[in-house]
C-alpha cells in the first residue's frame, strides 16, 4: 500500500522535498514508517500526524493516508470564533471588530513580534495548523465563557516589529478574557505546527502531546 508523507520545516530540508510517497506493506503501523524513514529523520524527535490528527507510533496505517512528520513546534468556525493562517501582515484592529458583542465588558488581545533580529520566517502544515487554531480557540471560548474570539498567525517572511500572531477575546468580565486570551496563546504555542526560523536556524520548540489510544 502507499502512504503520503510530508516533510516540514528542518526535516524537508535535510529531504529536500517536502513530501514523498512511500510503500508498506498491508497492516504496517506508524512506527513502521518511521523506521523507512530514518535517513530523513536523523535521530530527530518527531511527533506524527495521521490525515491532520496527532497519532503514536502503534497507530496502524491504510492505503492513502497522509502521513506527516513534525519537528517539535516553536504556532470554519461558529460565529463567534474566527481563525486563520496566513502569508498576508496581520491587522489587530480588524480582529477586535469580530470580537465586539453587546454582552461583553471587556476586550484582551495580544501581539506577538519580531525582536531583535530584521527577519523571523515561518512555516507552518498549514491545514492542520488551521485546525488547530480552531479547536484551541473553540475550547478557550468554552472554558472561560468568553463572548468571542479570533487567533491569525503569519507563515512566510515577517520583518521587525510586526506581528506573527495575534489574538483577541471579549468576556463579560476582564478575568475571563485574561484567561481566555493567556490560554489561546500558550496552547498555539504547544500544540499548532508551526515552525520559526532565525538567522538562518529552526527554533527549538515544544513537542505537541499524542492522544491516548484506545487499549486491544
Amino acid at each position: 500500500m502507499q502512504v503520503h508523507v510530508r516533510l516540514f520545516a528542518g526535516l524537508r530540508e535535510r529531504a529536500g522535498t517536502e513530501s514523498v510517497d512511500l510503500e508498506l506493506p498491508a497492516g504496517a503501523s506508524v512506527g513502521d514508517a518511521i523506521a523507512r524513514l530514518s535517513e530523513i529523520t536523523g535521530g530527530t524527535r518527531v511527533v506524527m500526524a495521521v490525515n491532520q490528527e496527532y497519532a503514536d507510533a502503534a497507530v496502524t496505517l491504510t492505503a492513502g493516508d497522509e502521513l506527516a512528520l513534525i519537528p517539535p513546534v516553536s504556532g470554519g468556525s461558529v460565529d463567534q470564533l474566527h481563525t486563520r493562517i496566513t502569508d498576508e501582515p496581520l491587522s489587530l484592529d480588524a480582529l477586535v471588530e469580530r470580537v465586539r458583542d453587546p454582552r461583553a465588558g471587556a476586550v484582551v488581545t495580544f501581539l506577538g513580534v519580531t525582536r531583535d533580529v530584521d527577519v523571523l520566517e515561518y512555516e507552518a502544515y498549514v491545514e492542520m495548523a488551521e485546525r488547530k487554531l480552531a479547536e484551541i480557540v473553540a475550547a478557550a471560548v468554552e472554558r472561560h465563557g468568553l463572548c468571542a474570539a479570533a487567533a491569525e498567525h503569519r507563515i512566510g517572511t515577517v520583518p521587525l516589529s510586526e506581528a506573527s500572531v495575534a489574538i483577541a477575546v471579549s468576556a463579560p468580565h476582564r478575568d475571563e478574557a485574561y484567561r481566555g486570551a493567556r490560554e489561546i496563546i500558550d496552547e498555539i504555542k504547544a500544540q499548532a505546527p508551526i515552525w520559526k526560523k532565525e538567522e538562518g536556524e529552526w527554533v527549538r520548540g515544544t513537542t505537541p502531546e499524542t492522544p491516548p489510544q484506545p487499549s486491544a
